[in-house]
């Protein structure tokens, strides 16, 4: 028995199902977790000594590779002056003016400790600045687990959402309407009839937590017009794409302004951290000014500020985002002339340095497509890949992620072992 097998028994006694976080357990592959003992550069390591190529990196955050040494020796650093405070500390004034300065949308920003504050704090703001109670969501798009946001579509298009976790009080699932991504025709609907009620649209603008999934041409747009004519707020989930497909995330990238944005991720370089911001007539109205009350004993610590920091420095070299692109790029070229080699059907969706491998040749554009495809075969790739090396996703339902310390080796020795695995399989 593996030391990785062993101590998921321990973990499995201890904590709920043996992981802190759902999607570790390989639910939606079968099988069990390994343990990392260390991570540098795109590789990690289990506690068994096996070294993978590494294609999670924390589930995004680690845009610079695991353990980089301008992120650690910063952290190092800080903490000798102190963990945490209670305190305001210069770091989080630097990072709301390094946000502010990058996304034209934000004006102020207010700092949390993980996505799903960032994002349940911005649903009550929005609440209390239009005084509406409806919120509207998307099928397949995640946005942390708070009550709000936990809910799925109901029966049908225009029915209110049904709670998707016990726990979850029906009362206030029926305050979330939950429609299909990509369907004009049912937004159109529902804001005919309830446009007048609805405080906020909710949307990953590039839904990344259902595969990669991209809005049809105008979409988005759609979005921002219909909240504005409706009195309502659009509200921009980038706690995924924000500050990895570029310096204004999703809404840089199509020319948007939403009222609300939510980040995470890149911007702690690793640790704990998110942030919510937009129009300062809206962020007024939290407190101490107003009467939305939001608070966070660790929010906008100095060591998550000081990484994210020291990390969104490097990501505002010339260079970087373009090489993320190259990366990409190489990845998606040599992948298309494998799979088309093989003669497997399937799609491949990458913008930038985040992708998505589904095995099916139907179009993508929503979680219903996405739920189509081969999950079997899926699943054998999953596990054949692992056994030679390569960690993806252990879910047909995540995306991808690259980093700068990948190398076109690293990619190509993972195209190698696709090949070897799709052979066999």
């Amino acid at each position: 028995m593996s030391l990785s097998s062993k101590l998921f028994a321990t973990a499995k006694e201890l904590i709920p199902g043996g992981v802190n976080s759902p999607v570790r357990a390989f639910r939606n592959v079968g099988g069990e977790p390994f343990f990392v003992r260390r991570a540098h550069g795109s590789r990690i390591e289990d506690i068994d000594g096996k070294t993978y190529i590494d294609y999670i990196g924390s589930w995004g955050p680690n845009i610079l590779g695991h353990a980089p040494v301008v992120i650690t020796n910063t952290i190092h650093e800080v903490a000798k002056s102190g963990i945490s405070f209670g305190i305001p500390n210069p770091f989080e004034v630097e990072m709301a003016r390094t946000i502010t300065d990058w996304v034209p949308s934000v004006q102020k920003v207010r700092m949390t400790s993980s996505g799903t504050e960032a994002t349940m704090s911005a649903i009550r703001l929005a609440r209390g600045f239009t005084k509406r109670d409806l919120i509207v969501k998307f099928d397949g798009c995640y946005h942390g687990h708070s009550d709000s946001l936990l809910v799925a579509a109901g029966s049908g298009a225009l029915t209110h959402g049904e709670p998707d976790s016990a726990g979850v009080p029906k009362d206030t699932a029926k305050n979330t309407l939950v429609l299909p991504y990509n369907d004009l025709e049912a937004l159109e609907t529902l804001f005919a009839q309830k446009g007048h009620e609805i405080a906020a649209i909710i949307v990953e603008s590039y839904p990344a937590n259902a595969g990669l999934v991209f809005p049809k041409p105008g979409y988005l747009h759609r979005l921002s017009s219909i909240t504005r004519e409706n009195g309502a707020l659009l509200i921009f989930d980038e706690v995924m794409t924000g500050f990895r497909l570029g310096k204004a995330g999703v809404q840089g990238i199509e020319n948007l302004t939403p009222d609300l944005s939510c980040f995470g991720k890149v911007i702690g370089g690793g640790l704990p951290v998110g942030a919510f911001g937009g129009r300062a007539d809206g962020m007024d109205l939290l407190a101490p000014l107003g009467p939305v009350y939001q608070a966070g004993t660790l929010s906008g610590n100095p060591l998550a500020m000081a990484a994210g920091l020291a990390q969104l420095n490097e990501l505002s070299k010339p260079s970087s985002y373009p090489r993320l692109e190259q990366l990409g790029a190489h990845f998606e070229a040599g992948l298309h002339t494998l799979m088309q080699e093989k003669g497997i059907p399937y799609r491949f969706h990458r913008t930038g340095s985040m992708f998505c491998l589904y095995f099916t040749d139907r179009e993508i554009n929503n979680v219903t497509d996405v739920m189509k495809q081969d999950l079997d075969l899926f699943k054998k790739f999953f596990w054949g890949c692992l056994d030679k090396g390569i960690y993806l996703a252990p879910s047909p339902y995540e995306t991808g992620f690259l980093s700068l310390a990948h190398t076109e080796a690293d990619l190509d020795e993972t195209l190698t072992v696709f090949q070897d695995v799709l052979t066999t399989i």
